[in-house]
């Protein structure tokens, strides 16, 4: 059983880990007045439209990005049960 918890744990720490990298990647954009910088992890930093931050747009998308997430996983996460691995439902 401890052994189990052990696992457990390394697989949450190496997970942290590569959120930790996938937030540091970057990318900006600029194209036709609207200018962004988004995430490696989906998450959208800044939104400007023409020169002016836009934070609601942020918000939204930010927002709509999180709960399709949490739906994919989920589905995900019952395809995966359905395969009858011990732990994965």
């Amino acid at each position: 059983m401890l052994d189990r918890f052990k696992e457990m744990y390394e697989l949450k720490k190496k997970a942290d880990e590569m959120k930790k990298k996938m937030e540091e990647i970057h990318l900006d954009l600029e194209e036709r007045g609207i200018k962004i910088r988004i995430r490696g992890d989906n998450h959208l930093e800044d939104f400007f439209v023409d020169g002016q931050s836009d934070e609601r747009i942020r918000d939204v998308v930010n927002k709509a990005l999180k709960d399709v997430q949490k739906k994919a996983a989920k589905k995900m996460q019952g395809d995966l049960g359905d395969l009858g691995i011990p732990g994965l439902k």
